[in-house]
């Protein structure tokens, strides 16, 4: 008797439950929409933080650069042209550690040993400056400093020989010396590796090297090819391509021989932590600063805070403006669908006042009537999932770009400056740098659960001002309407 009093009277009252059904259908659909948009700045800001971050890194160490400390001083060339020889060909590489004072390797050990820490490594970025040419005597000096070149490091920085003359080009490229033992955290973890291998745990000495793809298209390097750095030659074992962003640096090699090359014995510019737990990084983070004297700690939560632009306004619109939109439009169509199904139970008071004068209880009229409104309430659910399925395809359809601008942080954080801290050149003391990424609104399931939930809520709110209404209602009500 129920379903068939149920089907008899939603068929009956088909325009009044479509109304009830809409305005929980738009609300719902706009929880998706936002939910979804909301998801995809978030996978957004992530991708933006991968550029500067290392993947499985939670933060870094670092030690912010000094007056007079390593890599602070201009990079100089000395060429020595003899006799008549002045139009010889001749070349020098300088390699310079950049963006930070250098750490002592034991630095590693200690912030692996505190509390909360997963695992620890440690990596030297390197600034490495090839000159080509023919020199007379002289000294050639780099104008602008340090880093005075492109940031990516194919450019060519101006320069002057002093006492002489010169025809000569300048290559600037970026050096990380990586531990072998430990790739699966730090720079080398946020590419991917596209042709060769990654090093060997065994090869912390080797001449090896594995190459950024976009410096390896430049320079037309291959698995197999050579690359001398400052007189050492480097087999490419392999070529890998950054996931997002820049990658962090144009060549990787064992941390070793990174450190043998700048006369960096034992020595690192970052050290790359993994926390046992996400929700421990601040704990970790309070510990190593205590306990790990001279040291500046950076988490993403860090440099997240230092992205700017659209992105970030979109992102803050979505997460509170949105929201908080989403949440008034919920409760404004529950509202609306409580007080349309009173209304409609007001109109139905000869109906309900006879069936009780036949015999109905109360209870009975309002199971009736709460059923009615839990259809509406799933029936607007069900089109408020299409409607927010359409939309979240629409903004991903469209993929709007936004820019993020990466700031600094200070203390030499890079806010352009390839991974957590370690910028080369000037990178890591740029002002900004700006990235664009695609938003996409990615619907869950936990997204889709959560309109199942708003629809059955939905029914239940309508039900609960609809059966009020009802168990209100006395037999005598339907004679005095009939009156």
């Amino acid at each position: 008797m129920f379903f068939t009093y149920l089907r008899r009277e939603l068929r009956r009252r088909r325009k009044a439950a479509l109304v009830v059904a809409s305005g929980l259908a738009l609300g719902i659909a706009l929880v998706i929409v936002v939910n979804s948009v909301s998801s995809g700045m978030s996978s957004a800001q992530d991708k933006v933080l991968q550029s500067l971050y290392g993947l499985g890194t939670d933060m870094t160490v670092t030690k912010a650069s000094t007056p007079g400390s390593s890599g602070a001083g201009r990079p100089r060339f000395k060429f020595d042209a003899r006799g008549s020889d002045d139009d010889s060909k001749q070349s020098s590489d300088r390699v310079m550690v950049q963006g930070f004072t250098t750490l002592s390797s034991s630095t590693v050990s200690k912030v692996a040993a505190q509390k909360g820490v997963s695992a620890a490594t440690g990596g030297l970025s390197l600034n490495v400056f090839k000159v080509n040419g023919q020199f007379t005597r002289g000294q050639f000096q780099q104008n602008g400093g340090a880093g005075g070149g492109r940031s990516r490091g194919y450019g060519q920085p101006q320069g002057e020989v002093r006492g002489g003359g010169a025809n000569f080009d300048i290559n600037q490229y970026t050096v990380f010396g990586t531990d072998v033992t430990r790739t699966a955290l730090g720079p080398l973890s946020s590419s991917k590796l596209t042709g060769g291998r990654t090093f060997k745990a065994s090869e912390t000495d080797a001449k090896v090297a594995v190459v950024d793809s976009a410096y390896a298209k430049q320079k037309k390097y291959k698995v197999g090819s050579t690359v001398t750095v400052k007189g050492t030659s480097f087999k490419v074992i392999g070529i890998a391509t950054a996931d997002s962003g820049d990658a962090a640096a144009d060549l990787y090699i064992p941390l070793k021989r990174a450190q043998s090359l700048a006369d960096e014995k034992n020595k690192v510019t970052t050290v790359y932590v993994r926390a046992t737990d996400s929700q421990r990084i601040a704990a970790v983070k309070s510990a190593i600063q205590k306990n790990v004297s001279g040291t500046t700690v950076t988490t993403s939560a860090d440099l997240a805070k230092t992205v700017s632009g659209s992105l970030s306004t979109a992102s803050s619109l979505a997460t509170k403006v949105g929201r908080w939109l989403s949440i008034a439009v919920l409760i404004a169509a529950f509202l609306v669908a409580g007080l349309l199904t009173s209304a409609a139970v007001s109109r139905r008071v000869r109906e309900f006042g006879t069936l009780k004068a036949l015999g109905w209880k109360s209870g009975r009229v309002v199971r009736q009537v709460v059923g009615e409104a839990m259809v509406n309430g799933l029936v607007g659910g069900a089109l408020g999932i299409a409607l927010g399925l359409a939309g979240a395809y629409a903004v991903t359809a469209i993929s709007p770009t936004l820019q993020a601008q990466l700031g600094s942080t200070g203390g030499g954080f890079g806010g352009g400056g390839g991974f957590g801290g370690g910028g080369f050149g000037d990178r890591g003391r740029q002002a900004a740098k700006t990235l664009e990424v695609a938003l996409t609104a990615p619907v869950s399931v936990t997204t889709i659960a959560l309109a199942v939930g708003l629809a059955v809520a939905g029914g239940l709110v309508a039900g609960a001002f609809g059966g009020w209404r009802a168990s209100r209602l006395r037999p005598a009500d339907a004679l005095r309407r009939v009156e």
